[in-house]
């Protein structure tokens, strides 16, 4: 199935394309037409599932035939738990936003931060990205109004229904109209309606999308693969990595560090020592990052360097090498950062470079993941000069 065959705006379709997504996910496949038909969602998906495009990409070809909000009236309402989970759903909607013909502006809201340059960039908001807290500072200085909410989506739902949150949601319930689309998703909830309070969905479609398809997918991926380990000192991994991408001759690999300035820091590093490398993560413009991806895909970038924000979702036919210069948190993240190699049937290499801080942990992804890398032996390495 293809995002075409969804009915996802044509300019979304082109965005989808350049960034590398070809085939959506199962909670995509099934979300999509429900939520574009203007229908209520109960979806139930774990996390890393492709759930935030299943529903931004619907939100925005909706809003493409919306007529503009008036100011400080948002027309879509994301509540989210969590500062990080706001900064990374709003970098998803930025991804596809600028590329629309109708210009569609969201921002993302959070406490922990000034208000006030939040409460100043409000002016032509269309889609809100909001902690609760937050949210309520800002309807109480008349910064936002949600009288005239078209669709509300609750992300992470088994945390903003946990009682810590109600006295906040209910509030905020308060303020919506009573006619609207609400989605609601979450990783752990039961499809059991009546565990969700009456007056939040109408009539919704139960969406569940069960771990082992997913997991069934992931298994597909990594058999193609070739694992190794170099354990090393932190100090050293620079080093080694120069001397891996050299001595292999690495003509195409994708390197996932564990944050945005340890990503730039390894890529400078990389061109201070002649090897062309660019950073990539959601600091960088959407034109910066659609122009980086395409040089990669056809070559014209060896090496990219990169958070988990291309954990998921870039799809490059006989990329030969992914390396893990830090380990990610979960061993899921794990398994879809080395499934960018060893794609449609070709061999793949991934790499991991383990500090001895790091032994443990990986230990433990080994035992998820259900298989054992092999480790190599770097005694006799001599890493001078690299």
């Amino acid at each position: 199935m293809s995002f075409k065959s969804l009915g996802i705006a044509p300019s979304l379709l082109k965005v989808l394309e350049l960034n590398c997504f070809f085939r959506p996910y199962s909670i995509q496949k099934e979300a999509m037409p429900v939520i574009l038909d203007g229908k209520d969602i109960l979806g139930i998906a774990k996390t890393g599932s492709g759930k935030t495009a299943s529903y931004v990409l619907p939100i925005l070809t909706n809003l493409q035939e919306t007529p503009d909000p008036k100011n400080r009236y948002v027309d879509v309402l994301v509540l989210v738990p969590t500062r990080e989970l706001a900064i990374q759903v709003n970098d998803v909607f930025q991804i596809f936003c600028n590329h629309l013909p109708k210009p569609i502006k969201t921002l993302a809201v959070f406490g922990g931060a000034s208000i006030n340059p939040q409460m100043i960039k409000m002016q032509g908001v269309s889609v809100l990205i909001a902690t609760p807290g937050r949210l309520l500072e800002l309807v109480e200085s008349k910064a936002v109004h949600l009288s005239e909410v078209k669709t509300l989506v609750i992300d992470e739902a088994d945390k903003l229904l946990h009682p810590s949150f109600k006295d906040e949601m209910d509030r905020i319930f308060a303020l919506l109209p009573k006619k609207r689309q609400t989605l609601l998703y979450s990783a752990t909830l039961s499809d059991d309606l009546s565990s969700i309070p009456d007056d939040i969905l109408h009539e919704p479609e139960v969406i569940k999308i069960y771990p082992r398809f997913e997991e069934e997918e992931e298994d597909e991926n990594i058999d193609q693969i070739s694992q190794l380990a170099y354990f090393i000192d932190e100090e050293k991994k620079g080093p080694l990595l120069r001397y891996l991408i050299k001595t292999k001759k690495m003509k195409q690999v994708l390197i996932f560090t564990s944050s945005i300035k340890r990503a730039d820091n390894v890529a400078n590093k990389l061109r201070i020592n002649g090897v062309y490398a660019q950073s990539f993560h959601g600091q960088k413009s959407q034109g910066a990052r659609t122009e980086m991806l395409s040089k990669f895909k056809n070559g014209r970038i060896g090496v990219l360097v990169t958070t988990d924000l291309l954990g998921r979702g870039i799809d490059i036919e006989a990329l030969p090498f992914v390396i893990n210069y830090e380990l990610p948190r979960s061993p899921k993240d794990y398994i879809h950062r080395i499934g960018r190699t060893g794609r449609a049937e070709e061999k793949g290499e991934a790499i991991s470079l383990v500090s001895p801080e790091e032994e443990h942990h990986f230990r433990v992804i080994q035992k998820k993941m259900g298989k054992w890398v092999d480790r190599v032996d770097i005694g006799g390495v001599d890493l001078k000069g690299f």
